[in-house]
């Protein structure tokens, strides 16, 4: 998805991953959540450097998964497809509150009422399944198949096209690579 997020190089790093993986059809749907929500990743405020606060991360965008997964619900009955997956860490689910198996299930529900497959009895399933995992334990399973992760992105305020290293996302990253005994790409 291009929301008009400040870290447009997840955008080039997914179209990367999408050709190493022989994906037949990378879509990019472009939405305006930098016109309608909130949050430093779309806003131009300051991305918080100095660790957690209480309440909403400086991070957070307006319900942007359920943006993301209304919009994924859509392409799937139109693929006929029954799931859609996702990347969601468990150890996302403090900060935001549309990262929780309990968003998801209310979200397969909504797309079951919402959708003609859904009331014919063929809802979605939404499967995240880093969702139970610690960023360790991902990226521990991540390097035994072979992810490539100088392909993957985390920083929310990089600095001409390299991890800042203190935004949140830099911390939990480089975090989860040392308790999984691994270095970073």
């Amino acid at each position: 998805f291009d929301y008009g997020q400040r870290h447009r190089i997840e955008l080039s790093r997914a179209r990367r991953l999408a050709k190493a993986m022989k994906i037949k059809r990378h879509l990019v749907l472009r939405l305006p959540l930098n016109k309608i929500a909130a949050g430093a990743l779309v806003d131009g405020t300051k991305v918080n450097k100095s660790g957690a606060k209480k309440g909403a991360p400086s991070t957070y965008v307006s319900y942007r998964n359920g943006v993301f997964l209304s919009l994924a619900f859509s392409l799937a009955e139109a693929e006929g497809a029954r799931e859609v997956w996702g990347g969601w860490c468990g150890a996302d689910f403090g900060g935001y509150p549309d990262c929780r198996a309990d968003f998801f299930k209310a979200m397969e529900r909504a797309a079951g009422l919402g959708t003609w497959e859904g009331r014919r009895g063929r809802g979605f399933k939404v499967v995240a399944p880093l969702a139970k995992l610690s960023k360790a334990t991902s990226f521990r399973l991540g390097k035994k198949l072979g992810v490539d992760f100088s392909a993957t992105w985390t920083c929310y305020a990089p600095k001409a096209s390299k991890p800042c290293g203190l935004c949140d996302a830099c911390r939990s990253r480089a975090k989860g690579f040392e308790e999984a005994g691994l270095k970073d790409a």
